[in-house]
């Protein structure tokens, strides 16, 4: 469950990788392959347990223009859905 304390980290078993027969990243996990786009691959990137949301956001805002806060939590929120991402 979420709260302004916990912290989303990719769940054991998943793996984003770069694949070079599609030359492109994919997130590896037990049901199968999702090819994300380049932003859910930056923000998937930053998903390490450590960082909060707000922390992730900032991280992001600080290489990109145009970054909002409930846009970040929604990718995230979608992932957790598919259960590719968990809050710790």
């Amino acid at each position: 469950m979420r709260s302004e304390h916990t912290r989303p980290r990719l769940r054991n078993g998943v793996m984003l990788s770069f694949d070079p027969v599609r030359d492109c990243h994919v997130v590896l996990f037990p049901e199968g392959v999702i090819v994300p786009n380049e932003t859910a691959v930056e923000i998937l990137r930053l998903c390490d347990g450590a960082s909060s949301v707000s922390e992730i956001t900032q991280a992001l805002r600080d290489r990109f223009a145009g970054v909002c806060d409930s846009e970040v939590t929604a990718v995230i929120d979608r992932f957790a859905d598919r259960r590719i991402v968990e809050w710790i």
